[in-house]
This record gives C-alpha cells, structure tokens and sequence, in this order.
C-alpha cells in the first residue's frame, strides 16, 4: 500500500469513527427531548422535532453502512481494522434502533399526560429511568471514543440498574391497576415507555460489548460481568 493510499484508508477509518459518535449524539439528543416530554407532556415542537431528528439518524444508519463496504470492498482490510468496520456496523445498529425505543418513549408518554394517578410513576419513576438509560449511553460511547474496555464493562454493569428500574416501574403500575380498573389503559402505555426504556439499556450495553469485543478480540455478549471484567484485565 502506497503512503497515499495508506493515508487515504486513515482518513477512512477516521471518518467512520467519527460517523459513529455523531450518530450517537443525534440519539443523546433525542433521548433528552423525550425526557423533556415525560416530565412535561405533549409539546408538539418536541414531537415534531424528534420525528425528524429519527429521520436523520435512520439515514445516518445506511450511510454508514454504505462506507463501510466501501471500505472492506476498496481496501480488503485485515485484523484490527477489519474488526473495528464490523464493530462499527454492528453499534450503528443499535444507535439506531436506540431511535426507534425513544420514539416510542416520547409518543407514549404524549398519550399519557392527562393519567393524573400516574404521574408519580410517568414523571419521576420513569424520568429517572431514562436518564440513567441516557446516562449510560454516554457512557458506551466515550468507551468507544478512547476505545476503553474498561469504561465499556462498567457500562455493562450498570444495565442490571436499568433492569431493576424496569421492574420497579412494573410493580408499582400493576398496584395502580389492581386498585382502580380506571387507570388501565394509561397504565399500559406506561408499561411500554418502561419497557423502551429497558430496550434502551440493552442496546447500550450492547454497545459496550462490542466495545471490549474491538479492543480484546474476545466476543462477550453471553459473558458475566464478572467474566468480563477478568478478559478485560489479561495482558
């Protein structure tokens, strides 16, 4: 490979890198928007701007996706760079299916704003939920950033909060329901807003898989924290 091109394939791989954490900070921002939406209801401009900003990140996706096999098509790359390409491919992935929860998230929770029994649960318990789901895909993507398997296993670790979240919000929903049969349709939407929320925590934490899977060239997905954290520490 000639200077040039060499310097023409960095330029490439920077370039997908950088794709990647754009993508992720189109959905840090639609993920905000629809914390905004469950703390004060429906605000058609946020509406219509998460409509869009999804339409950004859905063509952010199949850009992406078109570099990269341009990329492995032009330049039939080799070990790590071969595996950072698949890596980017498969986080794009989850950005963008990350999108696809938070709009539901802020749809639903648009339905909701006159369930007036379950505001403590839409406006706190699930607010709180998907800030640590927001906070955590921050997360994953500065692991990914600096390329820190350490920071991405953390990540993983915190999805078990998500979970218990998830589970919490459950709970106290179906106590609702028992107690008055009136609450049961808006308790439902809330149950979908949880369980986007959960969805959300998956994604990231898969993220953060693929993060450790890049820099150890060890496939995690099915791996403990604890078994994680150990192929994370080996020389």
């Amino acid at each position: 490979m000639s200077e040039h091109t060499h310097k023409q394939f960095d330029a490439e791989m920077d370039s997908i890198r950088a794709g990647v954490l754009a993508m992720g900070g189109l959905v840090e921002t639609q993920l905000s928007r629809a914390i905004e939406i469950l703390k004060d209801g429906d605000d058609q401009g946020a509406m219509d701007r998460i409509g869009a900003v999804e339409r950004e990140i859905n063509a952010a996706q199949v850009d992406m996706d078109q570099l990269c096999s341009q990329i492995i098509a032009k330049r039939q790359p080799a070990a790590i760079d071969l595996r950072m390409i698949l890596t980017v491919t498969k986080i794009v992935n989850d950005l963008e299916r990350i999108g696809d929860e938070v709009k539901k998230i802020a749809y639903k929770a648009a339905q909701t704003r006159d369930a007036s029994r379950l505001q403590q649960v839409r406006h706190f318990t699930a607010t709180r939920a998907a800030g640590q789901a927001g906070a955590m895909l921050q997360l994953a993507l500065d692991a990914f950033a600096r390329l820190d398997p350490v920071a991405a296993t953390e990540v993983i670790d915190h999805d078990k909060e998500i979970d218990a979240a998830f589970a919490g919000m459950l709970r106290q929903l179906i106590s609702y329901m028992m107690e008055d049969p009136r609450t049961i349709s808006a308790a439902l939407e809330i149950v979908f807003v949880a369980k986007s929320i959960e969805r959300v925590g998956d994604h990231t934490k898969n993220i953060a898989e693929a993060v450790v899977q890049l820099v150890k060239g060890t496939d995690v997905r099915h791996a403990s924290v604890a078994e994680i954290r150990a192929e994370v520490a080996k020389e």
